[in-house]
């Protein structure tokens, strides 16, 4: 008895890409035309712009800014001022991105589940970031100030004031509060995001296997929510970076310049000492600082999200 072998089955071609049309390039140019305008006006001119200036010696009024070179530059390393400025801005986005992570992590976990109260919950939750900063901080000074609110049931009571804003270091903390109560609604929202994208099945089977709520939140949610974590991270990191809309109106970065943060401190030197050579200069190396902070936290974590799946 003779054995024919079949054949295998053909495989079929992949089909053709269509050809392009004269007419779609110029289309493609046009679409993208507005954004790159966009861009090129409100980000790559002003960037240029502020490295221009931080060459000179300009006060925001004279016709013709005096070329200094890099004069600025040296004199930012011995200014007191941005020194004391730059501690208090790293601790501020330190233990502001920390608070932030945790609490928006915790109230994501919180009102995860679809509930008409979960939905309520996450109104609520985000509405102190639909506030303007400069809102948040007149309010919380209303509430926390020497004559505020809490002050006045506490004298009330028999108490003495409380110095959550004219003493440096309750100042700080209160300030740092305040940033945290008005930004991990963002916080929040992103997280959600990332526990609706973490597979059922594997948060079921770990319960089949006997898991704790603990040991599934351990092993399988958050190793899911690396990429949530990363991306509020660096969100909350540059955010921090950058605060000085709050501290004008929370405590004009008082009491005797401690609270003062770098960004506060180059409107200052822009606009109230009318030095805006060196105030550019102060914003460009606060990008610089901010541009490698964000790369260097960005690459840790993609590391570690890479080591937990491995």
């Amino acid at each position: 008895m003779t054995l024919t072998r079949e054949a295998p089955p053909a495989i079929p071609e992949a089909p053709a890409l269509p050809k392009t049309r004269r007419g779609d390039g110029w289309a493609t140019t046009i679409m993208v035309a507005p954004a790159t305008v966009l861009y090129t006006v409100m980000l790559i001119v002003p960037v240029g712009l502020a490295l221009y200036l931080s060459l000179t010696d300009w006060d925001g009024f004279s016709a013709d800014p005096a070329f200094v070179g890099a004069a600025n530059y040296l004199d930012l390393l011995d200014d007191p001022e941005l020194r004391r400025a730059a501690l208090v801005t790293l601790l501020v986005a330190a233990a502001g991105t920390a608070g932030l992570n945790l609490l928006g992590l915790g109230f994501a976990l919180l009102v995860n589940g679809a509930s008409k109260a979960n939905t309520f919950f996450r109104i609520v939750l985000f509405y102190p970031h639909v506030l303007s900063a400069l809102v948040v901080g007149f309010l919380w000074s209303a509430i926390l100030g020497t004559n505020g609110a809490v002050n006045n049931l506490v004298t009330k009571w028999g108490g003495e004031v409380l110095p959550f804003l004219s003493d440096p270091a309750w100042a700080t903390v209160t300030m740092i509060g305040v940033l945290v109560w008005a930004g991990f609604g963002v916080n929040v929202v992103l997280y959600l995001a990332g526990l609706q994208a973490v597979p059922h099945s594997l948060i079921e089977a770990a319960r089949i296997d006997g898991a704790t709520r603990w040991q599934v939140f351990r092993n399988v949610t958050l190793p899911a929510l690396g990429p949530s974590v990363t991306v509020n991270i660096v969100l909350s990191l540059v955010t921090l970076l950058k605060t000085y809309d709050l501290v004008v109106s929370l405590t004009a970065g008082g009491p005797a310049g401690q609270t003062q943060t770098v960004a506060y401190l180059i409107l200052w030197n822009s606009f109230h000492d009318a030095r805006l050579g060196f105030g550019s200069a102060q914003s460009v190396l606060l990008m610089l600082v901010t541009a490698a902070l964000a790369f260097v936290v960005t690459k840790l974590r993609r590391r570690g999200e890479l080591a937990v799946h491995q």
